[in-house]
């Protein structure tokens, strides 16, 4: 049961970054399809004044805090299983999970702390 509810996760992880990355495509290399609120000084997508717009966005920080936990949950849980199919101790399976579990959560607080310092230095701009 435990599995099945952690592959399902894996799955909607999955989803979540096709999601965000198609959106960021659409954002990044599409700008004639791209609403004009993603793209508000106009012009090229990496101009200055468009990332410091979309960096003032509540909506941004939230997609990149969104982005990177379903991308380390869905790397870490995969690599994870690899190492869980490997012919090697129960215990050093555990202890891998372990590492793998604090690397998980210690980027994810890293990340999400560079998110919002993005977005805090964005607004003094």
């Amino acid at each position: 049961m435990r599995h099945s509810r952690l592959w399902t996760w894996h799955i909607i992880a999955g989803i979540i970054i096709l999601t965000l990355l198609g959106l960021h495509m659409l954002i990044m290399h599409l700008e004639a399809l791209t609403p004009k609120a993603l793209n508000p000084a106009g012009g090229e997508a990496v101009d200055w004044a468009n990332v410091v717009a979309r960096g003032k966005m509540v909506f941004f920080m939230i997609t990149y805090i969104l982005l990177l936990g379903a991308a380390l949950y869905h790397g870490l849980y995969g690599l994870n299983t690899i190492v869980g199919e490997l012919n090697i101790r129960p215990g050093l399976k555990r202890c891998c999970a372990a590492v793998l579990t604090l690397m998980g959560v210690g980027l994810f607080i890293l990340g999400s702390w560079a998110a919002v310092a993005a977005r805090t230095a964005a607004m003094k701009m």
